[in-house]
């Protein structure tokens, strides 16, 4: 499924600019995101972007803190994916920027960096004691901490029971499967559907599959100081597996891959029940699930020794919670996101509908709550806990483009246009071009 990643380093530079400017002047100067009403009372602005039923839920969660806080008023913007970046890109860049803002790891060092983010380590009563310490900084770079994680997820196998019981093939043991199972389980899954579906989608659809692999074999796509970590030969090695699932029919052709990558969730080969496996982020399940109508199951990564610790797999932060740095009301702004991560009344309405909980004492109480795939995932996240590695490093400046790149190289492999080797070299200078 291919997201709309838009471009925001042109209008974050103009932002740079500006930030300085008002620096000069302390914080009375610009319009601000936040406001000051008669009578001491305050006003925020929180932006995010998802679906109706998340502005729902996050609607109700204001409603009750203004409940208690009656000087506060909070002003909801929302939006879909594909103009959230764009319009928060241009009010950042105008000095206009919320002062609340549901953040991705694509953008969150693009937006530090260019100091539009308040580092929360010096926010007043924001509490981050119940966090696991890889939760937690997985929003942490620079010595500083820009994005407070709204969920945790891992990159994962999805599976359909159904799908394999189709094909008369057993659901592998997770712990201890290698790559070379996974292409031949794949395969025959494939070959037993004679036509009527397949093993898994391709592996290079998005970067995290990439990233994975680089893990496995000591390397990262990024480094901690932001730049790339992933050497030609392991790239290569990468796009030859990729070829490899494809020459055993373990995969759809190059064109209906092609295809599904710009599908709708609902109207993606693995909702529709073509596939019998593929690779998402755990806090997808229940979508994945609901619009296949199976429930689904979720799946280790293979690792290249067959031992669940070596698969490379990670707490990534499914999206994170942060704070203009050019915001008026800084304190509110903050008493509202520790309302957001740690109250119980909170995470009752939310559940894991950013993905599990990071706050684990949050976590044990809504659980018992959850719809079975949300508590499947939240069980997925328990279990696999003891077997990752250290998060791996937020996207640098222009890392947000990676995904559509490597897209497009991985379907050049797929249609023979380019061999492996080649694939790798112009992905990767494609990605450091994107850098500088």
């Amino acid at each position: 499924m291919r997201l709309h990643i838009p471009r925001v380093a042109t209008a974050l530079a103009l932002a740079t600019t500006l930030l300085a400017a008002s620096a000069c002047g302390g914080d009375s100067g610009g319009p601000g995101g936040s406001s000051d009403d008669a009578g001491g009372k305050v006003t925020l602005r929180f932006t995010w972007w998802g679906s109706d039923t998340r502005t729902k839920l996050t609607q109700q969660v204001i409603d009750a803190y203004q409940k208690d806080h009656p000087n506060v008023t909070i002003k909801g913007e929302f939006g879909e994916w594909s103009g959230y970046w764009d319009k928060l890109a241009t009010t950042v860049a105008a000095n206009d920027a919320p002062d609340i803002i549901q953040m991705d790891e694509k953008y969150l060092r693009e937006y530090a960096d260019r100091g539009a983010l308040l580092d929360l380590k010096k926010a007043q009563g924001l509490d981050t004691g119940k966090f696991e310490p890889d939760t937690l900084s997985a929003g942490e770079f620079d010595g500083g901490l820009y994005g407070l994680n709204a969920g945790i997820n891992s990159f994962a196998v999805v599976a359909n029971p159904a799908v394999f019981k189709a094909a008369g093939v057993a659901i592998p043991d997770d712990t201890t499967w290698t790559w070379d199972d996974f292409a031949r389980i794949s395969a025959e899954i494939s070959a037993k559907l004679n036509g009527k579906g397949w093993g898994t989608g391709a592996l290079g659809t998005n970067e995290a599959g990439l990233n994975l692999w680089a893990r496995q074999n000591g390397e990262s796509l990024w480094t901690k100081d932001g730049k790339l970590g992933v050497s030609p030969e392991k790239t290569t090695d990468f796009f030859k597996y990729v070829l490899k699932l494809r020459d055993m029919k373990a995969i759809p052709s190059a064109e209906f891959t092609s295809q599904d990558m710009n599908a709708a969730l609902d109207q993606s080969a693995m909702a529709t029940g073509k596939l019998a496996m593929s690779f998402i982020w755990s806090n997808q399940l229940l979508a994945f699930s609901q619009a296949s109508g199976q429930q689904l199951k979720l799946l280790r990564i293979p690792s290249t020794d067959g031992k669940a610790a070596d698969n490379g797999s990670y707490y990534k932060g499914s999206m994170f919670w942060s704070i203009s740095s050019r915001s008026k009301h800084q304190k509110e702004a903050a008493d509202f996101v520790n309302y957001l991560a740690n109250s119980p009344a909170a995470g009752n309405v939310l559940l894991a509908e950013r993905g599990v909980p990071p706050n684990t004492e949050i976590r044990t109480a809504v659980t018992p709550k959850l719809k079975p795939a949300d508590a499947a995932s939240a069980k997925f996240i328990q279990d696999i806990g003891k077997e990752l590695g250290d998060p791996s490093p937020a996207p640098p400046v222009g890392g947000g483009q990676v995904e559509k790149i490597i897209q497009r190289y991985t379907t050049e492999v797929l249609f023979g246009r380019q061999a492996p080797d080649a694939a790798a070299k112009a992905f990767l200078d494609e990605v450091n071009g994107e850098l500088k």
